[in-house]
């Protein structure tokens, strides 16, 4: 099998994989730096998380990174980072924005 068909399996298999799926994963070197950052989250390690997201400001950091400043509760520095993001800050739940935020990044 070709390096090509290999890429076009994974990329099939990860965009149709759910949340939970995705949290399940043992290692995701492979994946985006936001969606690297979003698993660190799941698993409590905000400081990565932030790290991550800070590396990947056009694939999705930009949201990535203004999730995190929410959840830490810098509501300030949140709304800054949702405006570079184009998006305003969500009236959901930080779980259901984990949750969309997952999903769009493995869509993309």
């Amino acid at each position: 099998m070709g390096n090509a068909l290999v890429i076009a399996i994974l990329c099939d298999i990860i965009g149709g994989m759910t949340p939970g799926e995705f949290k399940a994963l043992v290692d995701v070197t492979h994946l985006s730096p936001s969606l690297q950052a979003l698993w660190h989250d799941a698993r409590g390690d905000w400081d990565r998380a932030h790290e991550l997201a800070q590396v990947d400001a056009a694939g999705g950091g930009n949201w990535v990174h203004a999730y995190l400043h929410r959840k830490e509760g810098d509501r300030a520095n949140a709304r800054y980072w949702y405006g570079l993001a184009g998006r305003s800050m969500p009236e959901s739940t930080l779980d259901e924005e984990w949750a969309d935020l997952v999903s769009t990044l493995l869509r993309d």
